[in-house]
């Protein structure tokens, strides 16, 4: 039997978007958990993977870094799921654009207020911090108005776009952004973490870090 896809991620960050993807697509993977940040705590992982960064997707010779590339790849790779949308299908666009949308325009300004208002807050950076909270408040109007009058962002149904985004306003209601997030979205949210396969994805990741004994 072939080798299975190995995961490596850490805890709680975007790799979580791979660890549902696989819960929900019921792929097989090995997950490798990670000390946060690896780069300083696993400094072994830069052999395998120079960017430092998680997660990261070995499939045979398949190398991936991107967690909506790796939650579409694990959606699609033994063929098409409900959780992806196909060319021909209705909101083949929208599934793209929102599961680009997730980490280019929605997560970027949360990674940096949180280097600013909580990794490196020592430095004086705080007003910065609160101008990318406000930046990624108003973020979210393109999600919110695309849920009105839905559950799910496209085809009627979960798909891999509501994984990415959602991860978003999982980090949201984390690292304290959530005073700006709009009701309607945390109720979508709530919809999300309600479901099994998310559940299974934190638990599994909450394992895997117990074992390392950080």
């Amino acid at each position: 039997m072939a080798d299975r896809p190995t995961l490596y991620t850490c805890s709680g960050s975007r790799g979580l978007r791979a660890t549902w993807a696989a819960e929900e697509a019921g792929a097989q993977i090995d997950l490798k958990m990670l000390p946060f940040p690896p780069r300083y705590l696993a400094p072994e992982y830069l052999k395998i993977n120079p960017l430092g960064t998680v997660p990261l997707l070995i499939d045979g010779d398949a190398r991936l870094t991107e967690s909506c590339a790796i939650a579409h790849y694990l959606a699609t790779k033994d063929g098409m799921t409900d959780l992806a949308i196909a060319p021909g299908e209705p909101d083949y666009a929208e599934y793209l654009d929102f599961t680009y949308h997730a980490d280019a325009t929605i997560t970027f300004p949360q990674t940096v207020y949180m280097r600013f208002a909580i990794f490196e807050k020592d430095k004086g950076w705080a007003e910065a911090g609160q101008a990318y909270a406000k930046w990624f408040h108003k973020r979210l109007v393109k999600v919110e108005q695309r849920l009105e009058g839905r559950d799910f962002l496209c085809a009627d149904r979960f798909t891999v776009a509501d994984i990415c985004v959602g991860y978003a306003l999982i980090l949201a209601e984390k690292v304290g952004l959530d005073e700006g997030v709009p009701e309607a979205l945390k109720e979508y949210r709530e919809r999300l973490t309600g479901r099994e396969a998310y559940r299974r994805g934190v638990e599994r990741e909450e394992a895997g870090l117990k074992a390392l004994k950080v």
